[in-house]
């Protein structure tokens, strides 16, 4: 993991891999470099992988408070990586900042892939597309998040004081983010027209977040978007099934599905 200076923010990145270039935005957990499918996507793929700003040890100004704002921010990132457009991998709130950032330069990224993504209002006014994460029992959030939680369960006492810093401020940040409105943007589903790009939306199974007419709806604002559906997984498809999320993935970025 490397620390670099991008728009006025100290920023982690990470990168690893080989292969044809990808960018991917983690989710409201937090970025891991020893999570088994980044071993597994970076056979294929040479990845780029940033803490978004208020995450893991990147810094967060006081003028970012929105998914829209960090956005912005990755517009320096592309122009760091290069003129030749790049594939994405946009998990969750990852996902919410991955569709604000297509949406402004749909012309810098070849295919997406969008997993489980908030970040669009389908419902009515007065109900919730996505679940209150800040008002539910943790209990209860892993079942919503993880089809076998007690595999993924972490235990405080054997966090380092360093990890579960970082675990809180992950928190603390994503309710920032998320809070007002609730988990969306109320201008982003006018914007995703412009993103003709091939698309992948691709969901667990199981997922308590994200509710399969949720992720249709969201697909079908964008023109050449489509959806899949991985077994025996949650929210986090990528960590409960890393072999058949990476098969799936690169088959899609590769024109093979």
């Amino acid at each position: 993991m490397a620390t670099i200076e991008l728009a006025g923010i100290s920023l982690d990145l990470w990168e690893g891999g080989t292969g044809r270039p990808l960018l991917f935005l983690h989710g409201a957990g937090g970025f891991r470099a020893d999570h088994p499918f980044l071993g597994l996507l970076g056979e294929h793929r040479r990845i780029t992988a940033p803490s978004h700003p208020g995450f893991g040890a990147s810094s967060l100004p006081d003028w970012i408070d929105r998914p829209e704002d960090i956005a912005h921010v990755y517009l320096n990132l592309l122009d760091r990586l290069g003129p030749e457009p790049i594939d994405l991998i946009a998990c969750s709130l990852g996902g919410w900042i991955g569709a604000e950032l297509t949406s402004m330069v749909p012309e810098k990224f070849g295919k997406l892939i969008f997993v489980a993504p908030v970040g669009v209002k389908l419902g009515s006014r007065d109900t919730l597309d996505i679940p209150d994460i800040f008002a539910l029992p943790a209990a209860t959030i892993e079942k919503l998040l993880y089809h076998q939680p007690e595999r993924f369960r972490a235990d405080p006492s054997k966090l380092t004081d360093q990890e579960l810093t970082i675990m809180l401020r992950n928190r603390e940040t994503t309710a920032l983010l998320t809070w007002e409105p609730y988990m969306h943007n109320p201008k982003l589903r006018h914007r995703l027209r412009r993103v003709t790009n091939p698309a992948l939306f691709l969901r667990g199974e199981h997922d308590g977040l994200i509710a399969a007419d949720y992720m249709d709806g969201y697909a079908k604002l964008l023109p050449n978007a489509r959806t899949m559906t991985l077994p025996d997984a949650g929210h986090v498809p990528q960590v409960e099934q890393p072999e058949a999320f990476v098969k799936a993935a690169i088959a899609f970025l590769n024109g093979e599905a």
